[in-house]
């Protein structure tokens, strides 16, 4: 046993038996208190961002569609069912990085938006945010909303509620602008239930 690993046997000792108070100073060398301030720093979400839609991003091409379904209904590349449709990787190339031969690449981060959300075909709780069911009928047809307002909810939805829970996608950089569009030209597409 090292000189470290039986002193915090004996402040543990001293805690449990009431005399910690005995052992403080020595108890003090025992406990790592590493500087938070750097990873909480690290760790900060940017401010709520406007993202602007691209020209074209809603399609109704059905390998667009494709894709935002597979990245709705997915979590990580590792543990994602099935084959990814052509477009989209099972790994998560960094923008401008070059990666060596024998160089891991981290598995592709997809949405899971069905763990919060309802959608035709879901198999997910989906009980958390707003049903997606029958979307575009029941939102843009009726002008409820446009497809600006699902860009920007996707892209980040803090700007439409600031206590939103929901994951920052474009700010944080977790899915592309192209990505976005492809999830949420997926949410307004007409689905039929199987």
């Amino acid at each position: 046993m090292t000189k470290k690993q039986r002193l915090v046997l004996s402040c543990t000792a001293a805690l449990l038996l009431g005399s910690a108070g005995l052992y403080a100073a020595d108890c003090k060398k025992a406990v790592e208190v590493p500087d938070a301030s750097k990873i909480l720093e690290k760790d900060k979400l940017a401010p709520p961002k406007v993202w602007k839609m691209p020209k074209g991003c809603i399609s109704n091409d059905p390998k667009v569609i494709a894709i935002g379904k597979f990245i709705f209904h997915n979590l990580n590349g590792k543990k994602a069912k099935g084959t990814p449709p052509p477009g989209l990787s099972r790994k998560q190339m960094k923008p401008g990085k070059t990666y060596k031969a024998g160089e891991k690449i981290p598995p592709k981060q997809y949405g899971n938006c069905v763990a919060c959300h309802n959608i035709e075909g879901a198999v997910g709780a989906g009980n958390i945010g707003p049903d997606l069911h029958n979307y575009k009928k029941q939102f843009i047809d009726t002008k409820a909303r446009d497809y600006q307002y699902v860009y920007q909810q996707i892209a980040d939805s803090r700007i439409h509620d600031k206590d939103s829970r929901m994951t920052i996608n474009l700010t944080t950089g977790l899915f592309t602008p192209e990505e976005v569009c492809a999830i949420a030209s997926y949410v307004v597409s007409e689905k039929k239930e199987k």
